[in-house]
């Protein structure tokens, strides 16, 4: 049995990395507090070809009245295409780990008195019939979390419906989903996938429309750089669809993207490159980013596209002895990266504090601590992360890139880098137009760290066969305000104010925060 549009292709998500302004916002603030989110939902759904919205209690505070809300405010708009039908309310739950469940508790029950509501105003289906589960690495916490789902729905069936046996959430459909966010749990992600698919296919539960893992994308180039981060979700999408195939599974990936290089290059003028660099994905996250910072009529053109196109692509398969280079690939990448990141924190996070909130965000405690003999380094979140090095004109993309091709290319395994990640060439391109040459020269007389950067930018360009530089008037006018944003952070008494200015002059004409 089907069920409607199934899978969705483009998934509106709350990623906070917008620089300007959603267009639905009368007050032209670009800040989206939690009560607009669900004016947002409405209006991605209705004027855009936008088929899931992901609504996150994981990193922000949640309106737990989304249902009651979004029915009363455009109950004809459901009604016409039913969520769970024609269009996708997703829900992204806390990371489990076994102790604090009450936001996940109440999720649950959120789940289960949606559907509830939808019975009674007459609008068939389930609404949500998915949970996906963030920071997920073994099956056994799919396993428990679907298991404690869905001992609560019979808990809840027992209590509120008993006797009702037409009234029931239909557990032969509800899912958890996997959002894989680290390179080793990619890498190899059978291990997650195989025990938790075979327990599913036990429960007899109705696979005709498959299921979906969740591939991050901004989490592992924030922990392990671009490279590892780009080559490790090739390979878990060629594993993914393997093990679908050897147990009867039609795979339907979702990759979590941004608009910068960094983050996925998943922009509206970027199509092309994307839907080829990562062929096989059925469903692409469209950030705040892609949604508001570029014109609307390029948005809905490239959404277009996306939905056209991406179903027809199949996942490039990655062959057991290339699995084996592209890990150690991944591992050369990654030492660079974590050493000279390491030693950027401070600067990053003095500059995180001055970049502007898009949204209402939980403290996040992240995926990057790694012990270097001196403790461990906190960072921001993705999106901050990427504004701050962006916002003195070192784009994270080329941040250990450089080091990483010359040691590859020694080794003979360029040739595979290139096989599984084609478009390298152009994010290294489009990375490079917001390089500040100068920022690293002056920075890099008091601090090694920038030696290594420039190392890097040395080496990118080699490989290009030219020099990473700003190429247009608005890159131009972006190098100068990350000169003026670095020799600001020189000053004894920062001026917060001016400094949180031109950080936003600069993610406008990038068009992303981060």
């Amino acid at each position: 049995m089907t069920h409607g549009n199934w899978p969705p292709t483009t998934m509106a998500t709350q990623h906070p990395d917008n620089a300007s302004a959603p267009w639905w916002k009368e007050d032209g603030d670009p800040f989206v507090s939690t009560s607009d989110e669900i004016q947002e939902l409405i209006t991605l759904f209705s004027q855009l070809p936008i088929d899931e919205y992901m609504w996150d209690w994981e990193g922000k505070y949640v309106d737990e009245s989304v249902g009651e809300k979004i029915y009363a405010r455009a109950f004809d708009l459901f009604k016409e295409k039913p969520l769970g039908q024609d269009l996708h309310l997703t829900y992204r739950i806390p990371a489990f780990d076994g102790t604090k469940m009450k936001r996940m508790a109440r999720a649950f029950m959120n789940v289960l008195s949606l559907n509830d509501m939808s019975s009674e105003i007459g609008i068939p289906g389930t609404p949500v019939h998915e949970l996906f589960l963030p920071l997920t690495t073994e099956a056994d916490q799919l396993i428990m979390v679907r298991e404690a789902f869905k001992q609560i729905a019979e808990y809840h069936h027992h209590i509120f419906h008993d006797g009702d046996d037409g009234h029931t959430i239909l557990l032969d459909r509800f899912q958890v989903t996997p959002l894989i966010e680290d390179i080793d749990s990619m890498f190899t992600i059978e291990k997650i996938l195989k025990p938790y698919w075979e327990q599913i296919l036990k429960e007899k539960v109705d696979m005709n429309n498959g299921l979906r893992i969740f591939l991050a994308r901004s989490d592992p180039a924030l922990n392990s750089g671009l490279v590892p981060a780009v080559i490790a979700i090739k390979t878990a999408l060629s594993k993914a669809n393997k093990l679908g195939e050897s147990l009867g599974i039609t795979v339907h990936p979702i990759i979590g993207t941004g608009s910068l290089p960094f983050r996925g290059s998943v922009n509206p003028l970027y199509t092309d490159t994307f839907l080829e660099q990562y062929a096989g994905v059925r469903t692409y996250s469209i950030q705040s980013a892609f949604r508001y910072d570029y014109e609307l009529p390029k948005v809905e053109e490239a959404l277009i596209k996306i939905k056209t196109v991406a179903p027809t692509l199949q996942v490039q398969h990655v062959s057991e002895e290339d699995q084996k280079k592209l890990r150690k690939i991944a591992d050369i990448f990654s030492e660079y990266w974590k050493q000279s990141i390491e030693e950027l924190a401070p600067l990053i996070n003095k500059i995180a504090d001055l970049i502007p909130s898009r949204r209402e965000r939980l403290l996040h405690v992240g995926l990057f601590g790694y012990s270097r003999g001196v403790g461990k380094v906190t960072l921001p979140r993705a999106i901050k992360f990427t504004a701050a090095l962006y916002s003195i004109g070192i784009p994270p993309e080329l941040i250990a890139t450089g080091r990483g091709i010359r040691q590859i290319k020694s080794e003979g395994m360029m040739n595979v880098l290139e096989t599984y990640y084609p478009a390298l060439r152009s994010d290294l391109e489009h990375a490079g137009k917001y390089l500040n040459r100068e920022n690293i020269e002056v920075a890099a007389k008091s601090e090694s760290v920038f030696k290594e950067i420039s190392d890097d930018i040395k080496a990118i360009d080699d490989y290009l066969g030219g020099s990473l530089a700003p190429k247009k008037p608005h890159h131009m006018i972006h190098r100068n305000l990350t000169s003026t944003i670095f020799h600001r952070l020189q000053e004894d008494h920062l001026d917060k104010e001016a400094l949180t200015h031109d950080i936003v002059e600069a993610a406008l004409i990038r068009r992303s925060l981060g």
